[in-house]
């Protein structure tokens, strides 16, 4: 990529998209409309805070809408705006990806941990 000012610009829309939590957001958001109790439930491991900040970076982006009921108690969904929505291959293509590749990952993960304790282990000894 370019160094220039549009690269940096794109740059910071990568680490948004990029991060830990916003894929499956936009991917689960995906399949329809959901209320925030539903995307908490429905994304493993993310706690309430960061699905907060998640959805509020997303829509700030442009990416996510709020819409809030006026109901008591009071009711809010978040779905995709259209241009959150062009997102979707790359979304689920990337979260496919990782689902499938777990294990393939995990092993290789334990290889380069093991490999690397042997090399501390052989460094300790010198």
């Amino acid at each position: 990529m370019e160094h220039t000012v549009a690269g940096c610009r794109a740059r910071e829309i990568l680490d948004r998209i990029g991060d830990k939590w916003s894929l499956q957001v936009i991917a689960v958001l995906g399949e329809r409309t959901k209320r925030f109790t539903e995307l908490r439930r429905e994304i493993d491991g993310i706690s309430q805070r960061m699905l907060t900040v998640t959805l509020r970076g997303l829509e700030r982006d442009g990416i996510v809408t709020r819409t809030v009921y006026a109901v008591v108690p009071p009711r809010v969904e978040y779905s995709l705006t259209p241009m959150g929505a062009t997102l979707m291959d790359a979304a689920e293509t990337l979260v496919t990806w990782a689902e499938a590749h777990l294990a393939q990952i995990d092993a290789s993960r334990a290889d380069y941990d093991a490999r690397q304790n042997d090399v501390q282990a052989d460094d300790a000894r010198r």
